[in-house]
């Protein structure tokens, strides 16, 4: 089974930007439509962001269109998150997902999280 690590996160100010990174082991990303979720305090787990095996398909949760951009480089077996104009509401436990395998089944294998906080 793949193993997920995610880093990058921190606090941020309002308007700020971070990129997060889930660098994978034990597997090669490739094999994978990898997916963003974030956890906000008191909250459930949430979709933000999605990327096709090769990069040719990507989804974005409404709130965060057209300021987070979800990337894979495939050859550093890596998935990143930039993360722009940040607002309040962003801040949460950031995950890194693999949910789908090649032939269409269901991973669900989750890093740890890193954890965003946004805040003045």
């Amino acid at each position: 089974q793949v193993q997920l690590v995610e880093s990058g996160g921190g606090l941020v100010q309002p308007g700020g930007s971070l990129r997060l990174s889930c660098a994978a082991s034990g597997g090669t990303i490739s094999s994978y439509a990898m997916c963003w979720f974030r956890q906000a305090p008191g909250k459930g787990r949430e979709f933000v962001a999605g990327i096709s095996w090769g990069g040719g398909d990507i989804y974005y949760r409404d709130s965060v269109e057209g300021r987070f951009t979800i990337s894979r480089d495939n050859a550093k077996n890596t998935v990143y998150l930039q993360m722009n104009s940040l607002k309040l509401e962003d801040t949460a436990v950031y995950y890194c997902n693999a949910l789908l395998d090649l032939q269409g089944n269901a991973v669900d294998a989750w890093g740890q999280g890193t954890l965003v906080t946004v805040s003045s």
